[in-house]
């Protein structure tokens, strides 16, 4: 880290960015050469070529969305007066169009409760705190998928004795014109627009982050003045940390490190990460694998084939101590936020990936769970695995690993309570020690599928024993979960991705059972 500090920063608005030329000097040069700076600032849809050019003219709104986000802050400011005795802010909506309002949230230290599962664990504790003073915050471009009608719906039931004054309760965020729009309105509900084209991880600076955000009671004006700020350096050369951010980033392949390492240094803004990596992977289509590490010392965060980035808070040129990183990104969100965007976006540019493609399809939540016995069961573990594996839950987890070719990854996804089973999380680090190849965690249906054609998969389900009926709908929130986690093997499959599933009959016996396991496990 000595060296990271001695070496040269680009800082602009208080973000810096130390590292990246000795990663990516010579493809910030060909960027440069190319006027990539200064075409990205002015939104080129160009830029990645005649294929991806139709997409990119109506998705580049994100660059300037923070200034058009300003013309919000009057509303928000008269709506969260209004409803001011609603203190439970929840967001539901497909994880896209939710982890930035999430991460902005935590990062200010504002509390939001995220509803972007079918567990009915979450669902059901989301109804039982304050139902008569929540606020539901709808997040979709279009319409709402399966899942959080089923939210909707049971928040209306709970709102039920309220008469009128339910519609109160319900801010709908969504493009104008949308399906959702006119839902909202025969709900009676206040809706807000959102900046058309712009979806996912690069909304996080419109409607979409900042809508729940600041109805939490987030100070979201600071962060559009944070993101203003380093505007001016977009278009620079020198002194552009995005631009050597980018260049770093789109650099790394090509020096055989195509993991990107996302690790918090200590210095605040811990839960970036999750907002990046999935930015990355969206921008870059599987050309880069991100990860998010807990921590600097945890297995997969630096070795043989790893970019490692650190990511930190609002400390100039500084950076947290004790974090061996290739790269060192510290500042202010708002200026991180689009920082992380103009970089990803560059990057593409090298990898010559469409960072605008069409998202993949989503998970298929009316997919039948596949019938038949389980291979083995392990007291409160049934092990499901794929033809050609061991029965038994140690050998199909050493096959799995086994199998990682050179450029493979593990995908490891918990369709299960991201609060109540928030242990499972562990596994992430055991079986990256003992793979020795990078490990990825994402909790279901959330998780990105850019990366699935080199990945293979752990699915990891829950047994319910506290199920929720979904209103007005022939099945309850258990089995559209399980039909989403079916619809995710299914894919795979379709793919040719290997699949293990791992069955909790009991769930805090199954995740501790499996810990121990994992941490057995070697290839």
């Amino acid at each position: 880290m000595s060296d990271l500090l001695a070496g040269r920063a680009d800082i602009a608005a208080g973000l810096a960015v130390r590292g990246a030329d000795a990663v990516g000097a010579s493809v910030r040069a060909t960027l440069v050469s190319h006027d990539v700076p200064a075409r990205l600032a002015a939104a080129d849809p160009a830029l990645w070529g005649p294929a991806a050019e139709p997409a990119a003219l109506t998705r580049l709104g994100w660059l300037h969305a923070h200034r058009h986000s300003r013309d919000l802050l009057p509303q928000l400011a008269e709506l969260a007066a209004e409803l001011d005795d609603l203190d439970h802010v929840v967001l539901a909506g497909a994880g896209g169009d939710t982890l930035a309002a999430e991460v902005l949230a935590e990062c200010l230290g504002r509390p939001l409760t995220v509803l972007d599962t079918a567990d009915p664990g979450p669902v059901r504790a989301a109804l039982a705190d304050r139902p008569a003073r929540t606020l539901l915050v709808l997040a979709a471009r279009h319409g709402l998928d399966r899942t959080t009608d089923a939210h909707l719906r049971a928040y209306r039931q709970a709102w039920a004795d309220e008469g009128p004054d339910a519609a109160r309760h319900v801010v709908v965020v969504t493009e104008p014109g949308s399906e959702l729009a006119a839902r909202a309105d025969e709900l009676g509900a206040v809706v807000i627009p959102a900046e058309p084209g712009v979806a996912g991880p690069w909304a996080a600076l419109t409607a979409f982050g900042l809508v729940p955000a600041a109805l939490a009671g987030a100070p979201v004006a600071e962060v559009l003045d944070e993101a203003e700020a380093l505007t001016g350096a977009l278009d620079r050369d020198r002194d552009n940390p995005a631009l050597a951010l980018g260049a770093a980033l789109g650099a790394a392949p090509g020096t055989g490190r195509d993991t990107i390492a996302l690790v918090p240094d200590g210095t605040g803004l811990d839960g970036l990460g999750r907002w990046a990596g999935a930015l990355l992977a969206d921008a870059t289509g599987g050309r880069v694998l991100p990860v998010v590490s807990e921590s600097p010392d945890s297995p997969g965060a630096t070795g043989p084939g790893v970019l490692t980035v650190g990511l930190g808070g609002a400390l100039g040129a500084g950076v947290g101590p004790g974090v061996a990183a290739d790269v060192a990104v510290n500042g202010p969100l708002g200026a991180h936020l689009l920082t992380w965007a103009y970089a990803a976006a560059a990057a593409a540019v090298t990898l010559r990936a469409d960072p605008f493609a069409a998202p993949p399809e989503p998970v298929d939540d009316d997919a039948a769970p596949e019938s038949g016995p389980p291979s083995s069961v392990e007291g409160p573990i049934e092990v499901y695995a794929p033809s050609g594996a061991p029965a038994d839950l140690t050998g199909a987890l050493r096959w799995l690993l086994d199998g990682l070719g050179e450029r493979e990854h593990l995908v490891v996804t918990a369709y299960l309570d991201r609060h109540a089973d928030a242990a499972v999380t562990g596994l992430r680090p055991l079986l990256a020690r003992a793979a020795g190849r990078p490990v990825t965690f994402g909790w279901g249906p959330r998780r990105p599928q850019h990366t699935d054609p080199h990945g293979r998969h752990l699915q990891i389900t829950g047994a319910v024993t506290d199920d929720l009926e979904v209103p007005g709908r022939p099945y309850t929130f258990a089995q559209l979960q399980a039909a989403q986690a079916a619809g995710d093997r299914r894919a795979l499959a379709g793919r040719e991705r290997p699949v293990l599933r791992l069955h909790l009959t009991e769930r805090a016996a199954g995740v501790a059972q499996l810990l121990e396991t994992a941490g057995r496990t070697r290839t």
